[in-house]
């Protein structure tokens, strides 16, 4: 974006105690992703040179958690206020560099507002992205004399006057990397928490008569940031619906709006049709002329042209061919790959498993580590016995086959193209030969026995 190579620095080094919660403040979730992956992810839009993290030493899940080689970590021992945090990564950027400031608990600052604040760099010394509202309560005041900016004053820190100013400061900046360590060098925490202020540079950039610009965000929901649970789900809301609102814009047909969620990353094509209660998450790839039935929950998986998915369908990380219908009521486990035109109806599950075209499971079933051919047609109730407590095994089923209602397939084994196993089956022996299996107590083959036909009764 700008000529001269760019450093960001988050900070993420906070308690995070308002959360109520055993885990870092930065980790809490949002449209599902952390919070700080939001953050991180509009840093690499800048495309910057580097990117500098500074987070507490007893949080070591952060790292862990984000586990990015590209991002250099830099550890604040001791919680002394924002100014310390950037002070301890000075160490990192060099002074010819530019320095952006983002915060790791405000995930919803936008491509476009930084870019503003990018070209207002270009004619100053420090630039400052800030917001005009109604209510400023919680943010650092903008302070300014003649039409010029002097400082910035915390909110605890204000008196009566200082508080009735509608610009507030969102914590984000850009300055050079020489002028920003002289600033930070030149604080101290004379103030009610005894915090080093980031925000005490403002003044000295001000003292040395340094042109200090102001730059207003596109919106200002995007600097609102997350100290507690409640903040949090309000920012989700927000960032719901404006998911949402992209969706609709691009085509996606929401039949109730309120009451979709995207968790993730959905990619989709022509006439799409999404019913009420529906959740997304993760990477979603939906093909032309989907529609997914209302309380359907999907994770990580893709769905081909004119394929759907009926009511109260859970499918995880899990590849669907063309016009197949799925539901009510399945569950497709992940490392599942139907093919096209598959029919998997009512209460049935499916886990690791590969059907082949035209083939039907649907009924109160359950089909897992198996492979099963082309134009299969599996009764109610069957399942496939496939572990023994320790170990799994595979069953592999033939084109053609009919298994009826009712049978247990002890894995492992496998049923040769052409075969049917009788309902209330238990199939313990591989079948390889097309023919009719049952038993009572023990295992029978009937040779040379043909399936009954349906009767097409042809019309003059």
């Amino acid at each position: 974006m700008l000529k001269k190579e760019i450093n960001v620095v988050i900070l993420a080094a906070g308690k995070g105690t308002r959360m109520k919660s055993s885990y870092p403040k930065v980790l809490h979730k949002l449209g599902g992703k952390t919070i700080l992956e939001h953050v991180i992810k509009i840093a690499k839009s800048i495309k910057p040179k580097k990117i500098i993290l500074v987070y507490n030493n007893k949080e070591k899940t952060i790292e862990s958690t984000i586990n990015d080689a590209s991002i250099e970590w830099i550890v604040q021992k001791e919680q002394k206020g924002t100014g310390d945090a950037i002070l301890i990564a000075s160490k990192n950027f060099s002074d010819d560099n530019d320095v952006v400031v983002l915060y790791g608990d405000m995930p919803c600052i936008s491509i476009e507002s930084i870019k503003k604040l990018f070209n207002s760099k270009k004619k100053s010394k420090i630039s400052l992205l800030t917001a005009r509202t109604k209510n400023p309560d919680g943010y650092g005041r903008v302070l300014k004399k003649n039409g010029k900016v002097i400082k910035i004053i915390e909110e605890q820190d204000a008196n009566f006057h200082e508080k009735k100013i509608k610009e507030v400061y969102s914590g984000i900046f850009i300055a050079n990397g020489k002028d920003l360590k002289r600033w930070l060098n030149k604080i101290n925490n004379k103030n009610i928490k005894k915090e080093f202020y980031a925000t005490d540079i403002i003044y000295f950039a001000h003292l040395e008569k340094s042109t200090i610009k102001t730059v207003q965000v596109l919106n200002y929901e995007e600097i609102l940031g997350v100290n507690n649970k409640l903040q949090l789900s309000i920012l989700e809301k927000i960032f719901q619906k404006k998911q949402i609102n992209d969706l609709l814009l691009s085509g996606v047909t929401l039949k109730d709006p309120d009451h979709f969620i995207l968790r993730g990353i959905l990619k989709h094509g022509k006439n799409v049709e999404i019913d009420t209660g529906v959740i997304l998450e993760g990477n979603i790839i939906l093909g032309n002329n989907v529609k997914i039935g209302a309380g359907s929950v999907i994770k990580n998986s893709f769905i081909d042209n004119q394929t759907e998915i009926k009511e109260y369908t859970i499918i995880e990380s899990v590849k669907i061919g063309k016009k197949c219908i799925i539901g009510p009521f399945a569950h497709l486990r992940p490392k599942t790959i139907l093919d096209n035109q598959i029919h998997i109806g009512n209460f049935v599950e499916i886990k690791e498993s590969t059907i082949k075209k035209e083939s039907k499971i649907k009924h109160l079933s359950y089909f897992g580590n198996s492979e099963i051919g082309s134009q299969v047609n599996i009764g109610a109730g069957s399942i496939t016995c496939n572990y023994d407590g320790v170990n799994k095994f595979k069953t592999i089923i033939g084109d053609n086959v009919l298994i009826g209602a009712n049978t247990q397939l002890i894995a492992p084994i496998k049923i040769i193209k052409n075969a049917t196993i009788a309902a209330g089956t238990t199939l313990t022996k591989d079948v390889d030969t097309p023919c009719l299996v049952y038993n009572n107590k023990e295992q029978k083959q009937k040779k040379n026995w043909i399936r009954p036909q349906k009767n097409i009764k042809k019309i003059d």
